[in-house]
């Protein structure tokens, strides 16, 4: 039981019949330009309290007042374990609806305040009609305004816990759907758990990897939209502690400012895909962190500047097979003479041919350009010519061959 309830139980107001019954006809009085003031005072209350929702508010305010004059018609007489108790759990409920209803806390007391200014306005004119005393009047008040501060304490109590309660929901269903999305679920269940969440469908959504230590660092830089998941990522070292974010719409110009906001943390940015097939961005961006593609330390890596490594490596077998019979007509020299034409062959492709540019990309001489290139024709005769000989090759090289080890 509150200490303010046990003020009204030892208040020995004067308050006979008479007087009771005249407070008592004036409270739909009382309600009704209670809840006028608040319409016309609070802008968030306006236009809102109309037809049946008025009607309630009015007969909530003249229950309140009732149960506050039955406190203290009746301090000596009531079982002090009842009158307040429904009054409390009625301005619990109110503040609760209120968060439901999208009004704020501010809102909700600005409500109180304007709606105890009224009516203490218009009981206190009744109590001096009908002849109280100014001290009598005085204390009154008193115990009138610590009673509406328990009421608006129960309120914002209701309020507050509403809106941990919905919070707490809608962070468990943006996880949910977090989830789904990295998953490839269908786009139709992908909406339906999108509109549970309450969450805007974006154009495109783009995969973010970081490590956790940076997670919250990192988001308060982002856009309220962005999803976030840290725990049980498929594809991802437990080791890692990485997170993942989906950042909504920043194709196109935006990703060089998302790319400028990840300055200093160490991430991987996935391509930009429609929202609903987000998990292609987060299988690419986990491929870049596997292959630890950039430079350590250097920054964000967008995947995007690594596209051909990406695709060397979805099948490294393949490749390697590639590399064995692209370069068979090399297989017969010794490593050494074999890796000194292969790496010259690999920049004479990617150089179309321009000797001086050979020579200045693996710092010798044009001469030693022009030998070796003259071994290589002579090893692969008319096949260097070949599109599709050029093409294996240029696959095969497109990584510099590796040298090969040397024993002393």
């Amino acid at each position: 039981m509150s200490d303010d309830y046990a003020s009204y139980r030892a208040a020995h107001l004067e308050l006979d019949e008479r007087v009771s019954a005249r407070l008592r006809d004036r409270l739909p009085v009382v309600a009704e330009r209670t809840v006028s003031a608040i319409t016309a005072e609070v802008p968030d209350y306006s236009g809102a309290l109309t037809g049946t929702m008025r009607e309630k508010i009015e007969n909530a305010v003249r229950i309140a007042l009732g149960t506050f004059l039955q406190l203290i018609e009746g301090a000596q007489l009531i079982d002090p374990s009842t009158p307040l108790a429904p009054a409390l759990e009625a301005a619990y409920a109110l503040g609760s609806g209120e968060a439901r209803s999208g009004r704020s806390m501010d809102a909700l007391l600005a409500a109180y305040r304007v709606g105890a200014r009224v009516a203490w306005r218009e009981v206190s004119a009744t109590t001096v009609r009908s002849g109280l005393a100014a001290e009598t009047v005085a204390e009154f008040a008193e115990l009138m305004f610590a009673y509406i501060d328990e009421l608006s304490a129960a309120s914002v109590a209701g309020h507050a816990d509403e809106l941990a309660s919905v919070g707490r929901a809608r962070r468990r269903n943006l996880e949910r759907l977090a989830r789904q999305l990295l998953a490839g679920e269908p786009e139709e269940a992908l909406r339906r758990s999108a509109e549970r969440a309450d969450w805007p469908l974006p154009q495109t959504l783009t995969v973010v990897l970081l490590p956790r230590r940076n997670l919250r660092a990192v988001l308060a830089l982002l856009g309220p939209h962005t999803l976030e998941s840290g725990e049980d990522l498929p594809g991802i070292d437990p080791g890692e502690e990485m997170a993942v974010l989906l950042v909504p719409d920043t194709h196109g110009a935006r990703r060089r400012q998302l790319t400028r906001l990840l300055h200093g943390h160490k991430a991987v940015l996935g391509p930009a895909r429609p929202w609903h097939r987000v998990a292609a961005s987060y299988q690419r961006a986990t491929r870049a962190l596997a292959l630890g593609l950039g430079e350590p330390d250097a920054g964000p890596v967008d995947t995007e500047h690594h596209l051909a490594e990406l695709l060397l490596s979805m099948d490294p077998e393949a490749l390697a097979d590639l590399r064995a019979q692209a370069l068979a007509p090399l297989a017969g020299l010794p490593p050494a003479t074999a890796h000194r034409l292969a790496e010259t062959l690999r920049s004479w492709l990617l150089h179309q041919g321009r000797r001086d540019d050979v020579a200045a990309d693996l710092f010798v001489h044009p001469q030693t350009v022009r030998y070796r290139m003259g071994k290589l024709r002579e090893l692969y005769g008319d096949l260097l010519h070949e599109p599709a000989t050029v093409l294996a090759l240029t696959i095969a090289l497109a990584v510099p061959p590796t040298p090969p080890e040397t024993t002393d």
